[in-house]
């Protein structure tokens, strides 16, 4: 097989390994691009994209079982409902077929050239490339280390059988009756909640003193409710120790060192991902690490010339939307552009019910660097659009510079607040003030109102409290 010679090789076809493909190939760069298994990476094929469509299709359900119950106040009635599980992961495949598809097309209509196989590193500028044709070399000027990340498996509950990752539960055909999740952060509580609306009887484990250890527990407060209100039980200061003797439950140490069994159709495991290394020869270049990641500067250089690692491979915060722009800069940067990362913040959102999104400094933390401050909060329990949807749970908060009221960090939780995120950012990334948010019109009624009575508070002129 012919060797191929090109400017740039991108490994992996993740979020932000096709992104930069893509805008390398829109620059007129000779790209190719390497992926083992369909474009998209874990994002698009077994997590951020897949997780949500169940995440909505749980919702759905667990609104119509509600009017069944004759829960609703609205004068809605239903005779019946059921769920068809195997439909709904179809619906999803579905889905994610759609969006694989697409960005093959996009790779395409930039003139990226796609090799199906696994990648394995000979020296700084070679690679082979495993195909079903047979050993493809590829030799580049630049490379882009693109292979993302995968779940982390517990020694004493290693996958297989009724304990399952992330990736095996967005692929079960039948709803497990009992389902043990272990660990209680985003990616457990996601998906925890969603089986829980569709009907299995589902417990949480987790080390920590509190679910979602990585938001405050203001934030975390409203999830816990709802928790509660499920009757999803919570065993936290936890460790799971493995199966019971006849594999029917997961035996945990509790708080006060006792041990208990908690019986389990499925156990899914979700403490944690690590970067994707092994296996790709990685080990044989001369790359510096940060800790189990790759280390990288603010162009996302690593310490060999020529090789650039964008992504979850080079540490937190693991998110889709960070890969893409570092995958964009890159190509630029490759171009011959000037760039740099000067990103001032990088939201996260987390899709339980209700939904958590954080932007910038949370109060803590801007008193841990120092800041004196304002903070601005306002409830949805007093928002009208809040009112008409029945979800009145959760806030808006906004955290400012005391002396010049530069806004540091904006968080919400509530129904939908995700599609705030975008305008957290912004309001970090071109630095406002509490006085440019208050001072821009809202429309009514939205949810968005809260953003502006949240830095109305803040300037102590709140109108609706």
């Amino acid at each position: 097989m012919k060797d191929i010679v090109c400017k740039l090789l991108v490994i992996g076809a993740g979020p932000g390994g096709y992104v930069c493909a893509i805008r390398a190939g829109q620059l007129g760069i000779d790209t190719v691009i390497v992926e083992a298994r369909k474009p998209g990476g874990t994002c698009l094929n077994v997590g951020c994209i897949p997780s949500k469509a169940l995440i909505h299709a749980a919702d759905e359900f667990d609104a119509a079982r509600r009017l069944l119950d004759g829960r609703s106040p609205l004068g809605i009635k239903v005779d019946g409902v059921t769920i068809d599980l195997a439909g709904t992961m179809a619906w999803k495949d579905g889905i994610v077929g759609r969006l694989t598809s697409g960005v093959s097309a996009l790779l395409q209509k930039a003139s990226v050239k796609v090799v199906h196989g696994r990648a394995t590193f000979r020296d700084g500028k070679t690679v082979a490339v495993e195909t079903e044709t047979g050993m493809q070399i590829i030799r580049a000027e630049n490379l882009v280390i693109a292979t993302g990340s995968e779940p982390v498996e517990l020694p004493n509950l290693p996958f297989g059988g009724k304990v399952i990752s992330s990736t095996d539960a967005l692929n079960l055909q039948v709803l497990p009756k009992k389902l043990v999740v272990v660990g209680g952060g985003y990616i457990g509580l996601e998906l925890g909640m969603a089986f829980s609306k569709m009907g299995s009887e589902v417990a949480i484990v987790e080390a920590a003193g509190q679910i979602l250890p990585q938001y405050d527990a203001e934030l975390v407060r409203p999830v816990a409710k709802k928790l509660k209100e499920r009757a999803v039980a919570l065993h936290m200061l936890a460790k799971a120790q493995g199966l019971s003797a006849d594999g029917s439950s997961l035996v945990i140490e509790t708080a006060d060192g006792s041990r208990e069994q908690l019986p389990a159709d499925q156990i899914l495991v979700t403490v944690g991902r690590r970067p994707t290394i092994s296996g790709a020869g990685l080990e044989e270049l001369d790359l510096d690490r940060s800790g189990p990641y790759l280390r990288i500067d603010d162009r996302c250089r690593t310490s060999m010339r020529g090789i650039y690692a964008i992504g979850d491979v080079t540490g937190e915060p693991m998110l889709a939307h960070r890969a893409m722009a570092q995958g964009e800069m890159v190509a630029e940067i490759i171009a011959g552009r000037k760039r740099s990362w000067d990103k001032r913040c990088i939201p996260a959102v987390c899709f339980t019910d209700p939904e958590i999104v954080i932007a910038g400094l949370s109060p803590d933390e801007a008193r841990a660097q120092g800041y004196e401050i304002r903070v601005g909060q306002f409830p949805f329990s007093a928002n009208a659009r809040a009112m008409t949807m029945q979800s009145e749970d959760g806030f808006v908060r906004v955290v400012a510079r005391a002396d010049t009221n530069l806004v540091l960090g904006l968080q919400a939780v509530g129904r939908g607040v995700s599609e705030l995120s975008a305008t957290f950012s912004l309001a970090i990334e071109m630095c406002a003030r509490l006085e440019d948010i208050a001072g821009t019109i809202h429309a009514h009624p939205t949810r968005s109102e809260a953003v502006q009575e949240a830095a109305l508070k803040a300037l102590g002129q709140a109108l609706h409290l």
